[in-house]
């Protein structure tokens, strides 16, 4: 058994486990860096952060043996919680069953901080916009480099060519921001991107149901989102394009990344200006 497989099993909530358990965690977790696993992925896999990781590794090797042995002491001030494996799936069907605003939450669209927020007001427990986005990841709601990947491809062939002649195309809303999105299905990744990573929902299909996520990234880098069970008709994507445009307080220049072909009547829907002004341009080439 690998070291990574070991942690697999071992994680299932590590604020359960014994010391001599969580003693084990972090001997193996030192191990699996030790054997050429990148931090930032041990520390996914655990539900911790990346630092954490790091803290042990540099114990491991400034302590040898020793640094793994279980001290008693008090919760450090604002030391951040790791949710349960219960808080985590509780939080999982949260997001899923509808909108920030439609749980008590001023935004209209999922983000990091909704989603610490809504993490707080149920668990009490304070999690960074970083800690939210690693949880993000992990559960394979979000893919921020398939993002920003398809936002800079499209970056370098959709924008410069009228910005250079200075004739901006019919479709574009001069005064408007720029959000790229793209549709996806965490547990079928689109092909070419991300399908070697393992997310609680590629890993467990069965037991979240068919959940489908509409992303979109600012062009400050802001990542917003909306994720529900079963596809998403024409009201529901000009549901989630509206409330974009009024999350990001302003007129829309929403450029399409990735859609499902099945579903691409949608688009045309949406691909003349937009009584909300919202201007839609396809472009998953």
């Amino acid at each position: 058994m690998t070291n990574a497989e070991g942690l697999k099993m071992m994680t299932r909530d590590a604020r359960k486990l014994s010391p001599e358990a969580l003693e084990e965690i972090r001997r193996r977790a030192v191990a699996a860096v030790e054997s050429g696993a990148s931090q930032s992925d041990v520390a996914r896999l655990l539900g911790v952060s990346r630092k954490t990781v790091g803290a042990w590794v540099r114990a491991f090797r400034r302590s040898g043996e020793d640094s793994f042995r279980a001290r008693t002491r008090g919760r450090r001030p604002g030391e951040q919680l790791a949710l349960s494996t219960r808080q985590q799936e509780w939080t999982i069907r949260a997001i899923t069953r509808g909108t920030p605003d439609s749980h008590g939450l001023r935004a209209q669209l999922w983000s990091r901080q909704a989603v610490s927020d809504l993490v707080h007001r149920e668990f009490q427990v304070l999690l960074s916009p970083a800690t939210v986005g690693q949880y993000l990841a992990r559960w394979g709601l979000i893919d921020e480099a398939l993002l920003k990947d398809m936002m800079r491809t499209r970056i370098a062939t959709v924008l410069p060519q009228w910005r250079a002649t200075n004739a901006e195309p019919q479709w574009w809303i001069p005064e408007g921001k720029v959000a790229w999105i793209i549709w996806i299905r965490p547990h079928t990744p689109p092909p070419g991107h991300s399908a070697h990573k393992r997310n609680l929902m590629n890993g467990f299909r069965n037991h979240f149901g068919d959940v489908n996520v509409l992303q979109a990234i600012s062009h400050r880098g802001v990542v917003l989102f909306h994720a529900q069970l079963g596809p998403f008709d024409a009201h529901q994507a000009g549901r989630f394009m509206i409330r974009l445009g009024h999350q990001l307080n302003a007129p829309l220049n929403a450029i399409v990344c990735h859609w499902p072909t099945e579903h691409s009547a949608i688009l045309k829907e949406w691909s003349a200006p937009h009584e909300h002004r919202i201007a839609l341009h396809p472009s998953t080439g």
